[in-house]
């Protein structure tokens, strides 16, 4: 076993179960899903981490003989500028320190752990560098349920700088953890176990995550901020208890189509720094908003607790920690694995549509497609035909419409484009997250470190903006199937699918509620790779905005759930209506999940039980 690498070398299993190797180049998204979520936990591949052993000796030889960029030089504007050799670990502490600087809400633990999976494997690539340690450090994290408080606003495509700033500074010991996913908070205190913890970083501010509906901003949120914690002196530990006390108002319900839980509900916050004693007094009462610094842990008591015990951090290891754009390729990862999910849902809801207005065939006959061979709109076709038991080569059509229109004619594709874009993002991030971005690059062969641009992330953001893009196509679509529906020249239904007299609504307020969400899914598809900025003096003129990107696709996905749910509650309303229903699966699993009552009455629970239903119906 190696020790020169700041710990033991971790000999881990190859994958069993829930379990995921991380060897630097194989992840997928759908096993980087899996670790954010918390189904499966990391194993280091030993080899992939004596590739990382080797990288980090090269840097360490090639800074000896010369300077390298951010380990004996400046950053950014400062590249010129010396550092002496014997502050070098003190340089990469301030740069930590330096770049923290974030803004905006907290990130939820999804999109954080995601980022710490990223993270760990493409430093398992080689290239970086960094001491060992911190890929241990970072798979422990996974592992244990734990992850560093992040904040929103930081990043502009060239790396996400104060995310991993932050989470290098969590990883030494100079900020909190955050376990579990939610808190109860009260103005400025937030409940432990009974007792009441100042945050001083906080004022009872709640951060929503996918899981859960809230969670704490308040005492976890506060501390990482800064690295300090509502905890008295002479308490080290703050655990919100998964029940609240009587009068803390309870949970809303959670609201997400994507809730995963990860862990356990609670939030531990816990402030870190440099061995120190512990007292193990009790709190006994409130502490105060301004609390002191709190008390430093040394490793075994956070290895006790279960917390990653902080590394030691040395030359050389801060540019290699931040030069990625993990963060940004976590998030993209999360919608990408959403926005498949949705497209496939999309089939058996159009499918749906086109019985319910008796549609023709034709536009989905395989011949169509096969002359004009795009891959994401014979798929596209050939689902639709698959979900309603059609023929490739569809019968002369017998009906009163010589042709639909476009929500169902055009739908192969227009729909084809959102499931070729969404491919392409899969393809983009898999290369991401398995490469080496890091600059300096350290040679294979430990001869040369390279300076160069890998983490200008251009491929991700525009692939991104693409999928955004083409999502917004198929989502008028089924706005425009929504309102077709409500159409009795196209479905001979009443108007809307009202069920009582000639005046009832039925589902027109779909229409209005598809439409609302269709505008913010389109607020979502300005490029943000048009996006421009000049930088440090000058030195960096230029940014790809992916991470922009990013945050714009998890919320068209969420956006275009609701207008695809819309359509979902018309179609089964209108099919329900038809003298003889289509004998289909996908009928008959969408009518059993749905309400059966016409009458005119709020649709709000009608919509969210759609927005549920669209996981089981991708998978028909």
């Amino acid at each position: 076993m190696d020790t020169t690498a700041n710990g033991p070398t971790r000999v881990a299993p190859h994958r069993v179960g829930a379990r995921i190797v991380l060897n630097g180049t194989t992840l997928t998204v759908g096993e980087l899903i899996a670790l954010a979520d918390g189904a499966a936990v990391p194993t280091v591949d030993p080899e992939a981490r004596e590739r990382a052993v080797r990288s980090w000796r090269t840097a360490g030889q090639l800074a000896a003989g010369g300077r390298l960029y951010g380990r004996g030089t400046g950053v950014g504007a400062q590249r010129s500028v010396p550092v002496e050799e014997a502050d070098e670990a003190a340089h990469s502490l301030r740069v930590l320190r330096s770049h923290a600087g974030g803004a905006g809400a907290l990130l939820p633990a999804r999109q954080v752990r995601a980022m710490l999976a990223v993270r760990a494997n493409q430093l398992l690539a080689g290239g970086s560098g960094i001491q060992p340690a911190f890929i241990d450090a970072l798979a422990d994290a996974l592992r244990l349920g734990v992850h560093p408080a992040v904040n929103e606003y930081g990043a502009i495509g060239t790396g996400d700088l104060t995310a991993l700033a932050q989470t290098g500074l969590t990883l030494i010991g100079e900020r909190a953890w955050i376990s579990g996913e939610r808190a109860w908070t009260g103005g400025e205190r937030a409940w432990t176990g009974g007792e009441a913890a100042g945050s001083s970083g906080s004022s009872g501010s709640v951060e929503r995550y996918p899981a859960q509906g809230r969670a704490g901003a308040g005492a976890g949120a506060g501390a990482g901020a800064d690295g300090r914690s509502g905890a008295s002196a002479g308490r080290a530990l703050a655990e919100v208890p998964a029940d609240p006390p009587a009068d803390t108002p309870a949970d809303p319900p959670a609201v997400s189509h994507r809730a995963q839980p990860v862990s356990p509900a609670r939030l531990t916050v816990v402030p870190v720094a440099q061995p120190a004693a512990v007292s193990a007094a009790p709190l006994s009462g409130p502490v105060p908003h301004t609390a002191p610094v709190p008390v430093p842990v040394p490793a075994p008591a956070l290895a006790s607790a279960g917390f990653p015990a902080p590394v030691t951090l040395q030359p050389g290891d801060a540019l290699a920690l931040l030069s990625s754009n993990a963060l940004t390729l976590g998030q993209a990862a999360l919608a990408q694995r959403e926005l498949d999910v949705l497209l496939r849902a999309t089939h058996a809801v159009a499918a749906l549509s086109l019985a319910a207005v008796s549609g023709s065939p034709e536009a989905y006959a395989a011949p169509v497609h096969a002359l004009r061979p795009y891959p994401g709109a014979a798929r596209a076709a050939g689902e639709v035909r698959r979900l309603l038991g059609l023929p490739d080569r569809p019968p002369q059509r017998q009906g009163r419409r010589i042709q639909d229109p476009f929500g169902f004619r055009a739908f192969p594709q227009a729909h084809g484009c959102a499931l070729d874009a969404s491919e392409r993002l899969r393809e983009i991030i898999e290369v991401e997250v398995n490469c080496p971005s890091e600059n300096p690059l350290m040679d294979g062969d430990g001869t040369a470190a390279y300076h160069h641009g890998g983490f200008f992330a251009a491929p991700l953001g525009l692939a991104l903006d693409a999928a955004d893009l083409a999502l917004l196509q198929t989502a008028q679509l089924s706005a425009a199937r929504l309102a077709a529906l409500g159409d009795p020249g196209l479905t001979g239904l009443s108007a809307f699918l009202g069920a009582g007299p000639a005046s009832s609504s039925g589902t027109m307020i779909l229409e209005y509620t598809a439409n609302s969400a269709l505008a913010e899914l389109r607020s979502c598809t300005a490029p943000a790779s048009a996006g421009h900025a000049v930088l440090s003096r000058g030195l960096e003129e230029a940014a790809s905005f992916a991470g922009q990107a990013a945050r714009q696709a998890l919320r068209a996905t969420d956006a275009y759930a609701t207008v695809l749910a819309c359509e979902l509650v018309s179609s089964v309303r209108a099919l329900r209506m038809h003298p003889v229903p289509p004998p289909v699966a996908v009928f008959a699993v969408a009518a059993a999940a749905l309400p059966a009552d016409t009458d005119d009455r709020p649709l709000t629970g009608d919509v969210t039980a759609a927005t549920e239903l669209l996981p089981v119906l991708a998978e028909l």
